[in-house]
């Protein structure tokens, strides 16, 4: 009999969505299937335009009402958000939250840092009052490490780094004290150095909580960093599915194969002192 302890978080079945435009209707996810449980992470990966990110956004049902038709199962937490929209309303924000991609347009560059995590706060606990919000607010500012949390409550987000602007927007989802996180691609944006602290962040939040992750990336390196489970998408379907150590040391598809011989890595010095970077082996590890 299923418990809590052993159901999924997330439970997407048979999921089709199908995009209206100009020019006709695109089937951009054809038929996936993946679970996320408590204490996991499961990754989307593949370049742009496989579907991923339309996946992660039907799943919070955040596509654009009538241009987005979808089918199949997505239940969160149990509550089937493909059969009953509502539902998505009901857990977003509190059961799931999202982790966006570009935090210089996730957030309001005419309001303070300290404005808009309240306020996030402040959905999930109508009853909070200002200096509890502020109080709570710090407290996650300085979870996510951002330095002189309290001091910063009242900056604005052109006064930090890009690296401290996504680590705002963990603590932002965070707020909501979800059980589940979708990051859709969370250190695109930032260089290699940032980009590891904020894996690592995301790696220690979830060893703390116990919260289960869906991420999204084309970076098969932060892929085998993170994931459980890796599921490999192309053209709205997955190619190839298994743990993070199948997918990178053993895959079975060439475009699995191709992925991987994407990421460089750093070569021999050459005579005249020039550092070259050449690509991963098909099917060797990065």
């Amino acid at each position: 009999m299923p418990t809590a302890e052993n159901t999924p978080l997330l439970d997407a079945a048979d999921l089709q969505i199908e995009l209206i435009t100009a020019h006709g209707v695109v089937r951009a996810v054809d038929g996936v299937s993946f679970t996320v449980r408590r204490g996991e992470t499961v990754t989307l990966i593949g370049e742009s335009g496989s579907g991923k990110s339309t996946t992660a956004m039907g799943v919070l049902r955040l596509l654009p009402e009538g241009l987005a038709v979808m089918s199949g199962s997505v239940r969160i937490a149990g509550r089937d958000v493909v059969a009953d929209p509502g539902a998505a309303r009901a857990v977003r924000g509190r059961t799931v939250s999202l982790i966006p991609q570009d935090p210089m347009t996730a957030l309001s560059p005419v309001h303070t840092i300290g404005r808009q995590l309240g306020d996030a706060l402040r959905l999930r606990h109508p009853g909070m009052s200002r200096t509890q919000a502020r109080d709570k607010g710090v407290e996650l500012l300085a979870q996510v490490r951002i330095p002189q949390p309290r001091t910063r409550w009242k900056a604005y987000p052109h006064q930090f780094s890009g690296g401290m602007l996504q680590r705002i927007l963990i603590a932002t989802a965070l707020a909501a004290e979800p059980e589940l996180l979708v990051a859709d691609e969370p250190t695109s944006a930032l260089d290699a150095t940032v980009q590891a602290s904020v894996l690592d962040l995301l790696m220690e939040l979830q060893e703390r909580t116990g919260i289960g992750m869906l991420m999204i990336t084309h970076d098969l390196g932060v892929a085998r960093l993170v994931s459980d489970r890796i599921h490999v998408m192309k053209d709205g379907r997955f190619v190839e599915s298994g743990s993070a150590e199948e997918i990178v040391e053993r895959p079975a598809e060439p475009y699995t194969r191709e992925l991987l011989a994407a990421v460089p890595r750093l070569g021999a010095w050459d005579e005249d002192g020039d550092e070259r970077t050449e690509p991963v082996a098909q099917g060797a590890a990065p």
